[in-house]
């Protein structure tokens, strides 16, 4: 039987400290990269099925999973960033 590998989009959140005068300093330090991440601070939210593949251009693929039942709408693939078959 054939193995694959899939990447698949999720949401994670991660703490970062930064020294700063105000709020928004601290958030544009942020986004410059001047901050540093918390250690062991990364959690899992949840899956991000906003984002996938996109059906129309997997739209053999979309089908099949559509049979198999699994919801896909007309936009993506939900949370697939990837997948190739390895084996």
């Amino acid at each position: 039987m054939p193995k694959f590998r899939l990447e698949q989009f999720e949401i994670h959140v991660m703490t970062y400290q930064v020294e700063a005068a105000t709020e928004a300093e601290a958030i544009s330090r942020l986004f410059d990269g001047e901050a540093e991440p918390v250690e062991q601070s990364q959690d899992y939210i949840e899956v991000a099925n906003d984002h996938g593949l996109p059906a129309i251009e997997h739209r053999e693929l979309a089908e099949h999973l559509r049979a198999l039942g699994v919801p896909v709408d007309g936009a993506v693939i939900p949370s697939i960033r990837s997948i190739e078959q390895v084996k």
